[in-house]
């Protein structure tokens, strides 16, 4: 039989779409999918690629899927039958992007240095829309019912939970002692007055620093005790006054996770 050759995520994109390399290089948790991309361009094959990568076959396919639509073509190909069995390739494109992943690096780490020997701390590549980011380490992980409850310190020891499924803390690479970026949008972020009584929730303490817009949609800013600020909005009728005693509340579910 004559080996048939199929594209993962064809049925979302065409072969002959342009590669978008900012899109697939510009992601928090890229070196752990270019991991896996290089280790099918080694064995050829994806599940041998998961095993060596340490993840599971459903999060290395989810890896190659979502860097393919990043990129927006697809990067691996699967041929089925043929005297070898069957087994994965990268595409052309799949090739390109390693290629690039690495000249990229070395950019990076060049830039970084300079960076440092300068005196200072640098956070490349993190383009987004969220206001709220702060550095954290994680402190454990915890099996949850949606996949995994990780447990974040911010700078003074302030403990704050993320939930993730499986399949992203594993690509994330996440364990005790690792430094990364929580992040969230400010409208997922409630402040008042009065401590929150919901459970399961993150709350954070400080005072405001800042109060702009009018009732029913006044964005709040505060300074948190780590010396981090928050944006959200408050979530009560009478306005806050600046250095006013106020908590934050943020669902685990609405923190986002980043590799800095």
């Amino acid at each position: 039989m004559l080996p048939v050759t199929i594209l993962f995520g064809k049925s979302q994109m065409d072969k002959t779409s342009s590669l978008r390399l900012d899109a697939a290089l510009g992601h928090d948790i890229t070196d752990k999918r270019i991991d896996v991309l290089r280790r099918i361009e080694a064995v050829g094959s994806i599940s041998e690629a998961a095993r060596a990568a340490g993840i599971s076959y459903k999060a290395a396919w989810q890896a190659i899927e979502t860097l393919s639509n990043l990129a927006g073509t697809p990067l691996v190909e699967k041929a089925v039958g043929g005297s070898g069995g069957g087994g994965a390739q990268l595409t052309s494109a799949g090739h390109k992007v390693l290629d690039a992943f690495d000249y990229f690096s070395k950019v990076r780490q060049a830039a970084m240095l300079q960076a440092f020997n300068a005196g200072h701390e640098a956070t490349l590549g993190l383009r987004t829309s969220m206001r709220n980011q702060w550095v954290c380490t994680v402190h454990h992980l915890a099996p949850d019912e949606h996949g995994q409850c990780v447990a974040l310190a911010l700078a003074d020891g302030t403990p704050i939970q993320s939930v993730l499924t499986d399949e992203s803390a594993q690509l994330l690479g996440l364990k005790p002692g690792l430094t990364v970026l929580a992040l969230c949008k400010a409208t997922a972020v409630s402040v008042g007055a009065n401590l929150p009584e919901q459970e399961n929730m993150n709350v954070l303490a400080g005072r405001v620093e800042g109060v702009s817009g009018g009732p029913g949609k006044t964005e709040t800013t505060m300074r948190l005790a780590c010396g981090a600020s928050l944006v959200g909005f408050q979530n009560e009728p009478q306005l806050l006054e600046q250095g006013q005693p106020v908590w934050a509340q943020i669902d685990p579910a609405s923190l986002v996770v980043a590799l800095p």
